[in-house]
């Protein structure tokens, strides 16, 4: 019988489907037992695949742009009134 700790074990590999027949068999019988492991398996899919979804996006160079400008004008911005108190 597959144990709590044992599941925590190996449950990232259950998630990427890397387990023998046997071990994802055991997984199984061990989730519909367990609510807890259930949450815990769960919760970590859910992460993985939000972490999925940041990790696929693509840079949007027109906001990183203005983004740039807007700081370069506040730091311009910052040296003028400076420069104007000496």
């Amino acid at each position: 019988m597959l144990m709590c700790r044992d599941l925590a074990d190996i449950a990232s590999d259950y998630i990427d489907g890397e387990l023998t027949n046997r071990q994802n068999l055991s997984v199984k019988m061990h989730l519909m037992m367990c609510k807890h492991c259930r949450t815990f398996i769960g919760n970590l899919r859910a992460s993985t695949d939000l972490l999925k979804v940041h990790a696929s996006r693509q840079e949007n160079e027109e906001l990183i742009r203005k983004i740039d400008e807007r700081v370069a004008e506040a730091l311009g911005a910052r040296k003028s009134e400076s420069d104007g108190c000496k």
